[in-house]
C-alpha cells in the first residue's frame, strides 16, 4: 500500500475523540500506537493485542507521525 492510501486509514471527527487522528474512524488515536510501540511493544504484539488493528495501520500511524514531524517547528529559548 503506497503513502497516500495508508494515510486515507487516519480520519479526524469532532465527534470521535474530540476530534484526534484516529485509525478508519475507530475510537483508537494514532497517539496510542505511536505510544504503545514507543513502549517496547512489537507490531506483532500490538497486532495480537489489538484484533481491531490491522498491519497497515500501524504503518500509517507511523508515516502520519513522520509528516507531522516534518512539518513542526521547534524553537529553542536563549
Amino acid at each position: 500500500m503506497n503513502q497516500e492510501q495508508l494515510l486515507k486509514r487516519i480520519t479526524t471527527s469532532p465527534g470521535v475523540m474530540s476530534g484526534k487522528p484516529v485509525i478508519r474512524g475507530l475510537r483508537f488515536p494514532v497517539s496510542d500506537i505511536l505510544e504503545l510501540l514507543a513502549s517496547g511493544l512489537s507490531q506483532t504484539e500490538n497486532l495480537e493485542q489489538h484484533p481491531i488493528l490491522e498491519g497497515d495501520d500501524i504503518s500509517a500511524a507511523l508515516i502520519y507521525a513522520s509528516l507531522k514531524m516534518k512539518n513542526t517547528t521547534i524553537i529553542h529559548a536563549a
